[in-house]
C-alpha cells in the first residue's frame, strides 16, 4: 500500500494506545496457552522460542521480499488470516522438514532427531539427559534465524532493494531473487559466527571452536548475540522511527550505500554492545556476578554479560515499532526532522528502560510470564530469560502491520 493510504480509525494518539492495549493482551494470553510454564503447553523457553523466532523469519520473507505475494489481491480479514495460516504451514515445514529431516541429513546439530539419536547411542557422551541434545538442534535452529534477521531485512533497508530494484521482475521472481542473496548471506555469516560455538561442544577436527573466545571473554555463542541483536535493531530502527536516517546522509549510489551502511551499523552495534558491558555492573547486584563465577569461572560472568547486552537491546523492539507503526512516529515539529530523529531516539531508550525496569525490578517475568527461576533480585537478571518475552510480543504487532495491514485500527482515507 503506498504511503498515506490509510488513516488511524480514532486519530492519535487514541489508536496508538489502544493498538498497544490489544496487542499487549493477545501477547499476554496466546502466551500463557504456549509458553508459561502455569499454562496448558509450558513451551518455555523451548522449543517455543524456536516458533515464534521462525515465524518472525518466515513473516519477512512473506512481506517484506515477496510483497504477500500470491494473495495481495484478498480483502482484509481474510488476507491476514490466509497469511497466518500460511505462515504457521511454512513454519513448521522449514523446521520439520527443511532443517530436522533434509539438512540435518549433512549436519546433525540441525536434527533434533538426528542429535537425539547419536546422544542414545552413546556418541555424546559430554550431554547424557534425553532431550539436552535435541534442544541443541532448536538453539541451532534460532541462530540461524538471528543470523537471517538481519541478512535477510538488508536488501530491503539499507541497499534499497538493490539488486532487484529498478529492474522489470515482478513477483515472485523479485522476493525469490532477494531470498536467495539473503539466504547466501545468512549461511556466510552462520558458518563463521554460529558453527565455531558447536566446535566448542562437540571439539574434534571437523568444526573449530569458537575463535572469538579471546576477544570477547567466553567461546559461547551469547557474545555474538551481544552484538549482532543491537545490529539488528539498528536496522530495523532505521526503517522505523529513524525514517531512513542516518544513512540517508550517505550520498552513493547502490550497493556502495548499502555496503558502507552495513559496516557502519556493524561498528556501531559493537560499540554498544561494549557500552552495555561497562554499565550493566552498576545497576545488576554484584552477587549476580559472583554465583555466576563461582558456578563456572570468569567466563561464565563475560557470557551473561553479552547475553544481557542483547536482552536490553529487545527492550526497544516494541517501543520503535509501535512508535513507527501506530503513533504514526508521532514528533514535535517536523516528523521527518533532525529534531524528531533525537527526540524518538531517546523516547525509545526511555521507554525501553521503563519495560526493563518492570520486566526485573517489577519481577514482570515471575509474576506475569510464570519464569519461576526469578527468585531474589540478583538471580533474576541471569535466569530473566527476557529476549524470549520481547520477541513475542511484537508478533501480534508485526502480524497486524505485515499480514492485516493495521487493520481494524486503521481505516481508508476517504
Amino acid at each position: 500500500m503506498a504511503d498515506g493510504a490509510f488513516q488511524p480509525r480514532w486519530g492519535q494518539p487514541l489508536t496508538g494506545i489502544i493498538s498497544f492495549v490489544v496487542f499487549t493482551a493477545i501477547a499476554w494470553v496466546t502466551w500463557f496457552l504456549f509458553s508459561d510454564p502455569r499454562g496448558p503447553v509450558g513451551w518455555f523457553p523451548y522449543p517455543f522460542v524456536m516458533y515464534l523466532a521462525m515465524m518472525i523469519l518466515v513473516g519477512i520473507w512473506q512481506h517484506m521480499l515477496l510483497a504477500d505475494w500470491p494473495f495481495v489481491n484478498i480483502k482484509q480479514p481474510l488476507r491476514g488470516i490466509i497469511m497466518t495460516v500460511v505462515n504457521l504451514v511454512l513454519v513448521w515445514f522449514v523446521i520439520d522438514v527443511l532443517f530436522y529431516r533434509f539438512l540435518g541429513l549433512g549436519m546433525n546439530i540441525l536434527s533434533y532427531y538426528g542429535l537425539e539419536a547419536a546422544n542414545l547411542a552413546g556418541k555424546l557422551p559430554k550431554l547424557a539427559a534425553p532431550g539436552a541434545t535435541g534442544l541443541l538442534a532448536q538453539v541451532a535452529v534460532v541462530c540461524f534465524v538471528l543470523i537471517g534477521f538481519y541478512t535477510y531485512s538488508l536488501s530491503t533497508i539499507f541497499f534499497g532493494k538493490w539488486p532487484s530494484m529498478p529492474s522489470n521482475l515482478t513477483q515472485p521472481a523479485k522476493g525469490l531473487l532477494e531470498i536467495g542473496w539473503g539466504t547466501t548471506l545468512t549461511i556466510l555469516a552462520y558458518t563463521v559466527l554460529i558453527l565455531p560455538f558447536f566446535g566448542v561442544l562437540f571439539p574434534g577436527a571437523a568444526l573449530n571452536s569458537s575463535w572469538w573466545a579471546t576477544i570477547g571473554g567466553t567461546p559461547h555463542v551469547h557474545w555474538v548475540f551481544g552484538w549482532y541483536e543491537w545490529a539488528i535493531v539498528l536496522l530495523f530502527m532505521t526503517a522505523n522511527v529513524w525514517r531512513m536516517k542516518p544513512w540517508s546522509l550517505i550520498a552513493l549510489p547502490q550497493p556502495w550505500k548499502g555496503l558502507l551502511s552495513t559496516v557502519l551499523s556493524f561498528v556501531a552495534a559493537y560499540l554498544i554492545a561494549l557500552l552495555c558491558l561497562k554499565l550493566i555492573p552498576l545497576w545488576v547486584p554484584a552477587d549476580t556476578f559472583h554465583h555466576l563465577e563461582a558456578a563456572k569461572g570468569a567466563s561464565e560472568v563475560q557470557r551473561f554479560l553479552w547475553l544481557h547486552s542483547a536482552e536490553i537491546a529487545g527492550f526497544t523492539l516494541i517501543p520503535f515499532l509501535i512508535w513507527h507503526h501506530y503513533f504514526d512516529d508521532l514528533a514535535p515539529g517536523d516528523v521527518d526532522g533532525w529534531g524528531s530523529f533525537f527526540f524518538r531516539t531517546i523516547g525509545v531508550l526511555l521507554f525501553a528502560a521503563v519495560l526493563y525496569w518492570i520486566f526485573y525490578y517489577g519481577n514482570f517475568g515471575h509474576w506475569a510470564l510464570g519464569n519461576h527461576h526469578m527468585g531474589e533480585l540478583s538471580e533474576r537478571f541471569s535466569h530473566g530469560e527476557s529476549l524470549v518475552w520481547n520477541f513475542w510480543w511484537i508478533i501480534p504487532l508485526l502480524w497486524n502491520e505485515w499480514f492485516f495491514h493495521k487493520w481494524p485500527f486503521y481505516v481508508h482515507k476517504d
